[in-house]
């Protein structure tokens, strides 16, 4: 197939971490042997002038057998001006704009009226998309980013990267919603080990001055497995977390996790891989966090969970999705 990959998140020079989901999948798919043109925004930088640039590239793009685009608005509003097929994946946010953002539930219904089908990265989300727009009933399904388990995997520890053990580690934004205050307090509360913040936000000013606390800032997704490999303990307590790429990432290293119980991780995260925790109780996270650090490292279990969400296997869905938009428009 030829197709147009189209999406506000990608890695580039300046943000190698943007987007990772998104890349792993376009090479999944080009293993695959199709050819894919990208259409992508690779920066966070630019406010929304930066969608103009995006309308501009796909509008210059060789016209395809489909269109793959990543999150409803603005990337699938864009996406369904080009004359193909079209497939969206909804992510997250752009599902939880609808309803919460003026003029976002008008754009999304006429994304989904235009998809062939819409996927959404969990079950959880998929619910909640079908639940403010009833148009998406029956066209959505289910299939998430996947891991790529040859470069996620159980590795040696990296004692330069690995703190004062019990070491505990958290991927992701240093935001509210990722809820890294209430982690780096359950934590204090143990009195031993380290926690390190892969990541960056406008909370990390107070975290830094936090005892036994580190954060490194935001990494290059090739530096993220020897993060992950150099911990105990993975921790993703958001207060809602639509799917949880890092939580199945750390998985597949073989790390247990302590997840949250709201969103998509309950799907994924057996007992025996890991704890789900309520977000908003930091007793109940402290306590997960000390039953965590008593698991075995490296976790088969967690292993074994990891790799029925194999990238291969979900670019493989993913290719039928769209060989089935195209077959639809042929008939």
């Amino acid at each position: 197939m030829r197709i147009l990959l189209v999406s506000q998140m990608y890695p580039g020079p300046v943000d190698p971490d943007l987007g990772s989901f998104v890349a792993q999948m376009e090479h999944a798919l080009r293993d695959r042997g199709h050819e894919i043109e990208l259409a992508v925004l690779d920066r966070r930088g630019g406010g929304k002038r930066r969608f103009l640039e995006l309308r501009s590239k796909v509008a210059a793009a060789q016209r395809p057998d489909v269109v793959w685009a990543h999150f409803l608005v603005p990337s699938g509003l864009i996406a369904s001006s080009v004359d193909a097929p079209l497939v969206v994946t909804a992510h997250g946010r752009d599902v939880r704009n609808v309803g919460s953002l003026p003029g976002i539930a008008a754009l999304t219904r006429r994304v989904v009226r235009r998809a062939s089908t819409v996927i959404a990265v969990s079950d959880y989300l998929r619910r909640e998309l079908e639940l403010k727009l009833p148009e998406a009933r029956g066209k959505t399904e289910v299939v998430d980013s996947g891991v790529d388990l040859e470069r996620f995997k159980p590795a040696s520890d990296d004692l330069s990267l690995a703190g004062e053990r019990p070491a505990y580690l958290a991927v992701g934004s240093l935001t509210d919603r990722k809820n890294v205050i209430r982690l780096a307090d359950a934590f204090a509360t143990l009195g031993r080990g380290s926690l390190t913040f892969v990541g960056d936000g406008p909370l990390r000013a107070e975290l830094e001055s936090r005892e036994r606390v580190r954060v490194v800032g935001r990494v290059p997704h090739d530096a993220v497995p020897g993060w992950l490999a150099a911990a105990d303990v993975v921790c993703a307590p958001s207060l809602l977390e639509p799917f949880g790429q890092s939580i199945l990432e750390a998985m597949a290293c073989g790390r247990t996790v302590v997840a949250t119980r709201l969103g998509g991780p309950p799907e994924f995260v057996p007992p025996e891989a890991g704890i789900l925790v309520d977000p908003l109780d930091e007793a109940e996270l402290a306590r997960a966090l000390e039953a965590a650090a008593e698991r075995p490292s490296p976790n088969e279990a967690a292993r074994a969970a990891a790799a029925g969400h194999d990238v291969r296997l979900q670019a493989e869905r993913v290719e039928q999705i769209l060989e089935r938009a195209i077959r639809g428009r042929q008939a």
